[in-house]
């Protein structure tokens, strides 16, 4: 017997809310909106919302985050399951940063060196058949980048999680690479869009395998940032590590509801960082207040502005690939796919201050610390 949720409607289950938190100053296109009240549709659907990165994906949006009950959706929790952000601390003074000797030689392309297995065992991951990926950056959006504190806003705060304003620090965004992918294509080659009935036996096989790939997804980030300090040979700890791609059970009066997150960062772990392009600031916040409002969730970005062939098209109007390798900041990037270069320049995304603004303004953070680009890695061109 089919377990998609398009099998079955409840017929007593009320219509979800839909809710969108974001500043009338804020960009937010038509259809991402039309997309989230798609989503809100679903059977067993109770809260969609759209958080002020909010912008329209492959069928669902990203920037929001959905909870439902009796059912869970593996389509939106998306392909790269357990993506996410982790910042760490480097024992390198900022005034020491060589970003211009460090972008002519860092290189994360290729399967790391070192023992997959042992470091794996060291986090208690178990291989999944996707190793050559792990401690690699991936494509689209994913970065490497090493940072400086712009300003501190919360000395308290800062301070708590020992950070010093005058280091260096490092922020990851990866995933689960291909693993997520096959995770997600095996639901979808049987199910489409449809979800599943949360107490089936196919729910609980997925939600094991994409457990692990959240797991492995932490990992890869880490080993990511192993890589990079070691490149600029530095030592560094790991300050917070948040995934914005998951789905996980939530317990609202007494019941098991399932918390989507499709790009959009947890407020119920503690601080996040929320990252501007690579030519803008990022956001080190404090999560405030239950949650409720936003399904416990944040924005996990400044959330694009236009699509890739937009941007692709428009920004070369006006920009050389060279000059697209420095930023306002003065600081390098690395990347030699002249596309994604272009497909991802700052001018592509919502401006970031005014999406953690609109979440100021909500009740929802507080400003820890804003941190500037120093040298942000994506990719070394692929040799033949």
């Amino acid at each position: 017997m089919s377990t998609a949720a398009s099998s079955a409607t409840p017929s007593s289950a009320p219509p979800a809310h839909v809710r969108v938190i974001a500043s009338p100053q804020s960009w937010v296109e038509g259809e991402a909106v039309r997309q989230l009240e798609a989503m809100a549709r679903l059977p067993g659907m109770r809260l969609a919302v759209g958080l002020p990165d909010l912008h329209p994906g492959k069928g669902a949006p990203v920037g929001a985050a959905f909870t439902s009950e009796g059912f869970l959706y593996p389509y939106l929790v998306g392909n790269d399951i357990g993506c996410g952000m982790g910042l760490f601390d480097v024992d390198l003074l900022a005034r020491k940063a060589k970003a211009e000797r460090w972008a002519a030689k860092l290189d994360l392309e290729g399967p790391w060196s070192g023992d997959v297995d042992g470091f794996l065992s060291e986090h208690g991951v178990k291989a999944t058949g996707f190793e050559a990926a792990l401690g690699t950056v991936g494509g689209g959006n994913h970065f490497a980048e090493v940072q400086r504190v712009d300003a501190v806003h919360d000395a308290e705060a800062f301070a708590a999680l020992g950070l010093a304003a005058d280091r260096l620090l490092l922020l990851v965004h990866s995933g689960s690479r291909g693993l997520g992918e096959a995770i997600l294509r095996s639901h979808v080659d049987r199910h489409a869009a449809g979800g599943l009935v949360d107490d089936s036996a196919e729910a609980r096989a997925y939600l094991t395998r994409h457990d692990h790939a959240v797991e492995w997804a932490r990992a890869n980030r880490a080993l990511v940032a192993r890589r990079v300090l070691d490149g600029i040979g530095a030592l560094g700890r790991r300050v917070l590590d948040v995934c914005h791609n998951s789905v996980t059970p939530l317990k609202v009066e007494g019941r098991t509801q399932w918390l989507h997150r499709k790009g959009a960062a947890p407020s119920d772990e503690g601080p996040v960082v929320i990252p501007g392009s690579r030519g803008a600031l990022s956001y080190l916040v404090a999560p405030v207040g239950d949650g409720t409002v936003s399904a416990h969730s944040l924005a996990h970005g400044a959330g694009r502005k236009w699509t890739r062939t937009a941007a692709r098209e428009r920004i070369k109007e006006r920009f050389t690939a060279e000059s697209l390798t420095r930023t306002s900041f003065k600081s390098h990037v690395v990347c030699e796919n002249k596309d994604l270069l272009f497909e991802e320049a700052p001018q592509a995304y919502k401006t970031i201050d005014r999406v953690v603004t609109d979440l100021v303004e909500a009740g929802l953070v507080r400003v820890v610390a804003t941190l500037a680009p120093v040298l942000t890695y994506k990719t070394r061109a692929r040799g033949e």
